[in-house]
């Protein structure tokens, strides 16, 4: 591991003159040691600067102390650009503001940690927008896009980030702040006379350019896409001498940028989108020249093959790819309806005359919608199919003509197939670029030298085609040793003049584009790759029984920094720390396995302070392309943790609360009089840690088995006289049995009016879901088998299981089968569990349910949309005639005992608060609230005073 000899006195210093945050410690050096790529170095330390005086002040601490810095977007580059051992600047917690947006002239300043999409979404109040767009665009920074010059599916409406940057403020590594852009000759030769440090800039860039002018003009490709080496070509006359468009793409090697002013374009208000399929994508390719005659604002393509592995993860929305094993989408746009439509329908009509024609599609705008999903989350997201072997970055990103596209396509898989190699092609077929992730073997000495000769005989491939080693993901550590063969070596002297100019002293993320590390160096796995390989309670069936082969599906992305929508990723939304997002626990955890950074092992307190804030949702096991199941990564984490420490008191009283629910049933009275007294609450919220905002829930005076057993004692016979009648088995758990017996008796009327038989379990079960938010796992296995022990009956007659609460039917669904794989009736319980929407909806044959004119909001408990989805429950609404409205409520928050605990109370309601919570108190007064999770309506009802209802109980309302 490389270490920085002064770190502990730069800490010192930076702590000293910077406002914002500054860690040093292992667990922010591990976090922050790797991106979305190969590669892996562990940082000197993380700065979180409040302002550019800030960025000013510590660049000057590192300068002082001769530290390398690297300047960082949201850390999803995929070429190594990203990790360096320097001090990380991190932009994306403060700086992220819009400065000015004039729509007249059709600008934004914009601070380098602004999300892209934040952007966008002000612009498109204006009808305008920034045209690149990134399928990350939902995380991705500007101030990344500038380092990277990105681009993505739009640029043929308007090109890479390089075509719509203005002018940059910037910082270098010296302390000299600057404001570039385009520069006329007599505004070039002024700044020359007037002398100084941007004197001897401008006179050092101008040496070059004339030196080097004739070689650009020749060997800079004339292609959409060149992304590779420094834009030297910027520096010309007929583009301006533009330095801030020379240094769009430099990946913080040259300066560090403070602010950028960026073009807005018109954004087309009316869009359509056709698909097509084709044979092959070999195929697709050889048509996109005759596409783009029709000018599209967007042309992607993809392989069958990738489709095939999301059919295989039971992804939805594949019905909406035509036909094919190959395909292409081709978006049109226009501020008319009609000129977009007809467009499209030009294209069309063209396709459907040529010989051997595609299957084509035209899109609604909701289908649309989807299917954009599939292509931008679909490549990565079928890379961890079921079976499939694992395939990472590596070359990813070369661009050649778009007319060549069909012949290096298949050059590329015929140069693959003699290495044995497998991937899917995918990207951005318009303009030449693609994308592809490869089964390279990074874990050999072997396997990494034959690596090293496939990427360098690709780059002869991709140079003979006239095109870019990269397209728009930039060189990095993965294609900058090999610009000499795109460039020449002549050029790739310019540009480490270039960035001598700049910096001097080589401290802005150094050995990245110039002097480049090799690209088999730095690697996150290597041949040295030897995790520890701890026993483990869950099995990991899908990782080849591997915590360390679970922690690597986390490939990067940070899908999980998005703020825009769906649960994933809780904690993050509300903190927007690195470590509180998925991609960053899942690094941690990586690290402790690797026990370089982190070598506490199972004791490592910042892998524990990093999930203290996971609220558990698994929302990350179905929104995470890569199915990342931090919820469960957690429950073993935790486990192995206390295997030597005390447990706090109050998991042991959530952890195990059927235990108390059942006892204080027994005098439910006494035991609310004792959670509810002045005095009494006080005293057990404080020998708990609870928060004093929150109310333990009260106990029913009568719970549902004591009910049961007096109104309704046949639902607890083995066999029924009414056996003609199908049977199923209604879990009674406990929260809908101590708690909220109402809801339970409500699903015995509503299941036995749809004409079934309703069995109840005779013993008191539970299947133990808060146990797992405390790690609680030798006791979470015990409770399984006695559910397998005690239902044997009903398990082996194939009893379908309803399930009222949603998180346990995810235990039964997700966590039984990670703990039992091989076991056969674990498998059939998880197969024979249902929650009562999707048992009404599929497993209920002619079932009407009662009609509805209510108006309904509808919340999805975290778990039921992670793993089982709302689809079933919207529909059964609907057809029962309610008026549904579902907002993208994302997370309530409260996520069992999570919300109640003292120091997480803020961050509980700050989750709620996003969505939820506001939507329910704005909802009119006769507007019924319908959430099924115990958790999400005690929060709804605590911090709304609004009374949400299970399901059932609506369904029940109506008979």
């Amino acid at each position: 591991m490389d270490t920085f000899g002064a770190a502990a006195e730069l800490e010192a210093e930076l702590k000293r003159s910077v406002r914002g945050e500054v860690r040093f410690d292992r667990g922010s050096r591990a976090l922050y040691a790797t991106d979305g790529s190969n590669y892996r170095q562990i940082p000197i330390g993380l700065v979180v600067p409040r302002d550019a005086e800030d960025v000013v002040a510590a660049v000057a601490g590192c300068r002082k102390f001769g530290a390398p810095v690297l300047p960082r977007g949201s850390g999803t580059s995929l070429a190594g650009q990203c990790c360096n051992v320097a001090v990380v600047l991190d932009f994306t917690k403060y700086m992220n503001k819009i400065l000015e947006l004039d729509p007249e002239r059709r600008f934004a300043r914009v601070q380098p940690g602004i999300v892209l999409d934040h952007l966008r979404n002000r612009a498109e109040v204006h009808h305008l927008t920034f045209a690149p767009d990134p399928s990350t665009h939902n995380r991705c920074t500007i101030g990344g896009m500038i380092g990277n010059n990105s681009c993505g599916t739009h640029s043929l409406l308007g090109g890479k980030t390089v075509d719509n940057v203005e002018e940059l403020r910037i910082l270098l590594y010296d302390g000299t702040r600057m404001t570039v852009g385009a520069t006329s000759e007599s505004e070039l030769q002024a700044i020359i006379a007037k002398g100084g440090r941007p004197s001897e800039i401008y006179s050092a860039l101008l040496k070059i350019r004339n030196e080097y002018a004739d070689l650009i003009r020749a060997r800079f490709p004339k292609i959409p896409r060149r992304v590779s080496g420094y834009n030297l070509d910027e520096l010309l006359p007929e583009n301006q001498f533009n330095l801030a468009r020379a240094l769009v793409g430099t990946e913080g090697t040259c300066v560090v940028v403070l602010e950028a002013k960026l073009k807005l374009i018109r954004s087309p208000q009316h869009r359509v989108l056709v698909g097509l399929g084709y044979e092959d994508a070999f195929h697709a390719a050889d048509h996109v020249p005759e596409i783009l005659e029709f000018g599209p604002i967007g042309l992607e393509g993809f392989e069958g093959s990738i489709v095939e592995g999301l059919r295989k993860k039971r992804a939805p929305n594949l019905e909406l790819m035509p036909p094919g094993g190959g395909y292409l989408l081709v978006e049109f746009g226009a501020d008319d309806a009609g000129e977009a439509s007809r467009s499209a329908a030009q294209l069309v009509d063209r396709l459907k005359s040529v010989s051997a024609p595609p299957t084509i599609r035209t899109y609604t705008a909701n289908e649309a919608k989807a299917v954009w999903q599939i292509r931008e989350a679909g490549p990565r997201a079928a890379a961890f199919a079921p079976g499939a072997p694992a395939e990472w970055e590596g070359w990813d990103d070369a661009a050649v003509p778009p007319e060549k596209l069909g012949g290096y396509l298949r050059d590329i898989r015929r140069l693959m197939n003699e290495y044995g190699y497998h991937g899917a092609f995918y990207g951005h077929f318009g303009h030449g670029c693609i994308h592809m992730r490869v089964t390279f073997d990074l874990e050999s000495e072997s396997g990494i030298r034959k690596y090293g000769e496939f990427i360098d005989r690709a780059a002869d491939l991709v140079v003979s085609y006239g095109g870019s080693l990269s397209g728009e993901h930039g060189d990095g550590q993965s294609r900058a040793a090999l610009l000499p063969k795109m460039f020449g070596p002549e050029l790739v002297q310019a540009f480490g003049k270039f960035k001598r100019v700049w910096d001097p002293e080589n401290k802005l993320n150094p050995h990245k584009v110039v002097d480049p590390y090799l690209p088999t160096e730095n690697l996150r796995l290597g041949a040295d790759y030897r995790p520890q390989k701890p026993e483990t309670h869950f099995r990991f069936p899908q990782d080849d029984g591997s915590l360390a082969k679970a922690t690597l599906r986390c490939i990067g992305l940070g899908a999980c920094r998005k703020d825009d929508g769906g649960t994933m990723c809780p904690s993050y939304m509300a903190t927007r720390e690195e470590e509180h997002s998925t991609r960053g626990r899942a690094h941690m955890l990586f690290e402790l396995l690797q026990g370089e950074v982190l070598r506490d092992g199972w004791n490592d307190e910042h892998v524990k302070k990093s999930l203290d804030l996971c609220l558990a949702c698994k929302a990350c096991k179905s929104e995470c392309p890569a199915n990342v199941d931090v919820a469960t990564y957690k429950a073993e984490f935790l486990s192995h943790y206390y295997e030597k420490k005390r447990r706090p008191l109050r998991a042991h009283m959530f952890g195990k609360i059927d235990r108390w629910a059942r006892l204080g049933s027994a005098t439910p009275g006494i035991a609310n009089f004792l959670s509810h007294a002045p005095g009494l609450r006080q005293l057990l919220g404080q020998t708990l840690g609870l928060a004093p905002q929150r109310q333990i829930p009260r106990l029913a005076s009568v719970n549902f088995q004591q009910w049961a057993l007096r109104e309704r004692p046949q639902v607890f016979e083995k066999q029924q006289r009414d056996s003609e009648k199908p049977e199923l088995l209604l879990w009674v758990d406990t929260f809908n049995n101590y708690f909220h017996p109402e809801t339970s008796r409500a699903a015995l009327e509503v299941l036995e009016h749809a004409g079934f038989t309703v069995k109840c379990p005779r013993q008191v079960l539970c299947c133990g879901r808060p146990l797992y938010d405390f790690g609680m796992l030798s006791d979470a296995k015990q409770y399984l088998r006695t559910i397998m022990d005690v239902l044997s009956a009903e398990i082996d007659a194939g009893l379908p299981i309803v399930v009222l609460e949603p998180s346990c039917a995810s235990v039964f669904r997700d966590e039984l089968h990670n703990l039992f794989p091989n076991d056969a009736r674990a498998n059939k319980l998880r197969q024979q569990t249902f929650l009562l929407s999707q048992f009404l909806e599929n497993h209920a044959p002619g079932y009407v349910p009662p009609k509805l004119s209510a108006k309904i909001l509808l919340h999805g408990h975290c778990h039921h949309k992670a793993l089982m989805k709302m689809t079933d429950e919207e529909k059964l609404l609907r057809r029962a005639g309610a008026i549904l409205e579902c907002p993208d409520t994302g997370c309530c928050g409260m996520a069992g005992p999570f919300g109640f605990e003292k120091e997480k109370f803020d961050v509980a309601q700050v989750v709620g608060e996003r969505v939820l919570l506001p939507a329910v108190r704005s909802a009119a007064p006769e507007t019924l609230i319908v959430a099924d999770g115990f958790s999400c309506r005690e929060q709804i009802q605590q911090s709304t005073g609004r009374t949400a209802l299970h399901l059932a109980e609506v369904l029940q309302s109506a008979l």
